[in-house]
């Protein structure tokens, strides 16, 4: 088939890209840039913004599915800058998709939609959304995810996979920003080290989409349907974390933990001082982050198993030994 992977240039969306091509299937990657790569693999690369539903509608001439990967993320900035890219955004791809006669949509969420606070210990997707969003990129996220979800019918039909923390050689945001604050001294735990996370390793959550953009039809029973994607492997967060700084050949962590309510109060008071003295860059710590860190957030990953007949390719450790392969170690 012919598929459109939205931020197809990317670190998910890359891997999406090359899953498809290697299967034989035609591939659009929509990005504000090219990449060299893509001509290498045959890939079309279209280039525009979200917000441009004329670029996008081009871009989708006569794709037969489109993966909605590119988003905004990070914990820090203007809300309007979020909600912009991330639901504005997404209506536009909605708009382009029904203009153009897209009959599938594979849209990228995340876990963050339904986090308010505290711990999710195995929770399935009967979880709600909570009244409130700690972050303006969860706050963003959830909205969208609602319009995609809203979005299914007849003519089109949509379905949001939600990936946990995914990392991987070629990761160009979480691991070198843990890499660098530990070389730097500046990671502290979080909490009393004993709350469980699961993440996803990138070709899992890659895996996911495909499996996804396959069974996705009107008929389909995953259509209008969110779902959790994870290794299945949940484990103390700090552990993980350690684990895969030193597997990016990052040193290892201080054995110290800062309690959560410390933790809080300092992101607070950071958040505090950067919109009062309009600071440039994120702040060392926010409430968001803190209480992230502080939590357990792991999944009941059935529904994917049942519906999609995810299973992960790559296990926690198998994850671990490509990051030492790719940094030599």
């Amino acid at each position: 088939m012919k598929v459109l992977v939205t931020g197809g240039g990317g670190f998910l969306g890359g891997s999406i890209v090359k899953r498809l091509v290697k299967r034989g299937d035609t591939v659009v990657s929509y990005s504000r840039t090219s990449y060299p790569w893509h001509k290498a693999l045959g890939v079309e690369s279209a280039t525009g913004d979200l917000s441009d539903i004329n670029a996008l509608t081009i871009a989708m001439q006569d794709c037969d599915a489109v993966i909605h990967v590119a988003a905004k993320a990070g914990f820090w900035g203007p809300p309007a800058e979020y909600f912009q890219a991330n639901l504005a955004g997404t209506e536009t791809v909605l708009n382009a998709c029904h203009k153009v006669g897209v009959k599938r949509l594979v849209y990228t969420s995340t876990p963050s939609v339904v986090h308010g606070g505290g711990d999710l210990n195995g929770v399935d997707e009967s979880m709600p959304y909570p009244e409130h969003h700690e972050s303006a990129y969860s706050a963003s996220k959830a909205a969208a995810e609602k319009v995609v979800l809203r979005a299914n019918g007849p003519e089109m039909a949509t379905v949001a996979l939600r990936p946990h923390l995914i990392w991987g050689p070629g990761d160009p945001h979480l691991l070198p920003r843990l890499v660098a604050k530990a070389r730097a001294g500046r990671l502290r735990k979080i909490g009393d080290g004993q709350n469980l996370v699961d993440t996803v390793f990138v070709e899992n959550a890659a895996l996911a989409h495909i499996l996804a953009v396959d069974k996705l039809s009107p008929e389909s029973p995953i259509a209008g349907k969110a779902y959790f994607i994870a290794q299945g492997e949940p484990r103390p967060l700090w552990e993980t974390i350690e684990r895969l700084i030193v597997a990016s050949g990052g040193p290892k962590m201080p054995a110290k933990y800062v309690p959560k309510s410390v933790a809080m109060t300092m992101g607070g008071a950071c958040e505090i001082v950067w919109r009062l003295f309009r600071l440039k860059g994120e702040p060392p710590m926010t409430r968001f982050v803190a209480s992230q860190l502080a939590t357990s957030h792991w999944f009941n990953l059935d529904r994917a198993k049942a519906d999609l007949g995810y299973m992960p390719e790559w296990s926690f450790e198998q994850g671990l030994k490509a990051l030492e392969l790719a940094q030599g170690i």
